[in-house]
């Protein structure tokens, strides 16, 4: 059966990944995965936005990719010791900061594809999503993460479980295992998507045994993170489910 986050949306998928900055967006400050990248998405038609969390000092689960602040303003502390409030007052002037609960009032109409970057995100995570599983898919690298954000949804008392991408183990295992042509259905049980890259250095990830494997259990693609139109074309004509870029607007009309 096929989960709603994948309903009534358009085939192939665009997500906008970390939410859509243009180069007008980059001359005003917009930052990623800032509540004006989510709205730029939004306004862009984007029925499906790509983000992260992380987890603040006073344990808000917020929308924030890296574990650090060093990327983007050179401060080498952790999100982890920071606070709620300091991380609005640096995000204020750079599209303002957002916790996951804030991003599925404010957005109720976006799918959300939420990357679990950090174990501390996973219990809290639960009471957050339980009444929006339908239109949440929840990932990690780490399949243990995954799991245990999907558990805990399920014990704060969801109903539907939320969508799923496989970790690294399981993209890593249904690749061997088509390779092989054995059967994937273990590796494959319980999820509904594999979001990878085209290549991992000299490793090709996405290979066309892969993506028949996928779709025979029922198994989407996603390919990240695409910004080249002639790339995103080659890529859905190759029979990937969606696309995952940094400029969803221009997705949006190539695929369309």
């Amino acid at each position: 059966m096929t989960h709603p986050y994948f309903t009534k949306a358009r085939h192939p998928r665009v997500l906008a990944h970390r939410g859509l900055v243009t180069a007008e967006g980059e001359d005003s400050g917009i930052w990623e995965n800032s509540a004006a990248a989510f709205a730029a998405a939004h306004a862009a038609g984007a029925e499906y936005v790509e983000t992260d969390c992380q987890v603040t000092a006073d344990g808000d689960v917020v929308l924030f990719h890296d574990s650090t602040l060093e990327r983007l303003v050179g401060d080498t502390r952790a999100v982890r010791d920071v606070r709620t409030r300091e991380l609005r007052e640096i995000l204020s002037a750079h599209g303002g900061l957002l916790t996951v609960a804030e991003a599925l009032d404010s957005f109720p109409d976006v799918r959300f594809n939420i990357d679990v970057k950090t174990p501390a995100a996973v219990d809290p995570l639960g009471p957050i999503l339980v009444e929006h599983t339908h239109r949440v898919l929840v990932t990690s690298f780490s399949d243990a993460s995954r799991r245990a954000a999907v558990s805990s949804v399920l014990r704060a008392g969801a109903s539907l479980r939320p969508a799923t991408s496989g970790g690294s183990r399981t993209i890593a295992g249904l690749r061997a295992l088509s390779a092989l042509r054995l059967s994937s259905a273990r590796v494959l049980q319980g999820i509904d998507a594999l979001q990878i890259p085209e290549r991992h250095g000299a490793l090709t990830v996405l290979t066309p045994a892969l993506v028949r494997a996928a779709h025979r259990r029922g198994v989407e693609i996603h390919v990240w993170t695409v910004n080249d139109p002639a790339d995103m074309r080659r890529l859905v004509a190759a029979g990937v489910d969606g696309i995952v870029s940094d400029r969803s607007d221009v997705a949006l009309r190539t695929l369309s």
